[in-house]
């Protein structure tokens, strides 16, 4: 989403070849004061704002087992993990996207055996029937996190860029409009200045998996300042003309 605002500043000065040829001396040398009175610029402050839903979401699943017999302990926890792990690599999420962290303590008489399997996903349907799967086979046997739902850093910085593009070309197409409703031609970029950028989250309440990932969606608006030169008409023609 786009949101074309700004303000617009027109400076309609002769262009530098108009000022030439009206004050050429006999000499054949432009004065000094030629390029400083020849501006014939726009100036355009753009407005943009995009946003992007997470793009990696994290689930984490906990076994526990404590047993009077330390084997009988590790046993309860491995067949359960086991599963899981089984279970993660038939959704093709391979290794680098999963961690799995064994702890093993002694509590008074008793052996308290715990792992955990923290899952990193791309694909969120993936990771729903992963865990509609886990909670059907092994019920209350296992915990499952709360889904965490975030942005990479790529994700955010394509963000920046795509909104200060946007911005960009939201002001080129309000200088393209003053121009062309004054009778004037549009030129090259002359200045290109980003001044403001503003990053912001959705605050909704997270229930639902579509609630946490509308919440989890993140906001970035850009503000640009470009300046514009304003073509000779003269130019403009002569150029069309050799085309």
């Amino acid at each position: 989403m786009s949101v074309p605002q700004g303000r617009v500043f027109m400076s309609l000065a002769p262009s530098h070849e108009e000022n030439q040829e009206e004050n050429q001396p006999e000499n054949g040398q432009t004065p000094g004061t030629a390029a400083a009175a020849a501006s014939r610029e726009v100036h355009v402050i753009g407005h943009a704002e995009l946003s992007a839903a997470p793009d990696r979401a994290r689930v984490s699943i906990q076994v526990n087992s404590q047993k009077d017999v330390a084997g009988e302990a590790k046993s309860s926890v491995c067949r359960r993990l086991d599963y899981i792990v089984q279970s993660v690599r038939r959704q093709g999420i391979t290794e680098e996207f999963m961690t799995v962290t064994k702890t093993f303590t002694r509590i008074e008489n008793a052996y308290h055996m715990e792992a955990e399997v923290s899952i990193i996903f791309s694909d969120f349907g993936k990771m729903q029937n992963l865990c509609n799967l886990l909670v059907e086979k092994l019920g209350s046997s296992i915990l499952l996190s709360p889904h965490q739902f975030y942005h990479t850093q790529e994700a955010l910085e394509k963000l920046r860029r795509q909104v200060c593009l946007t911005a960009v070309g939201n002001a080129r197409g309000k200088a393209q409009e003053v121009c062309r409703m004054l009778g004037q031609v549009l030129g090259k970029p002359l200045l290109i200045r980003e001044e403001k950028l503003k990053e912001w989250a959705c605050q909704t309440e997270s229930l639902t998996i579509q609630q946490k990932i509308k919440s989890g969606t993140v906001f970035v608006s850009s503000k640009v300042f470009v300046t514009f030169e304003i073509k000779a008409k003269e130019k403009h023609e002569k150029n069309k003309k050799n085309t």
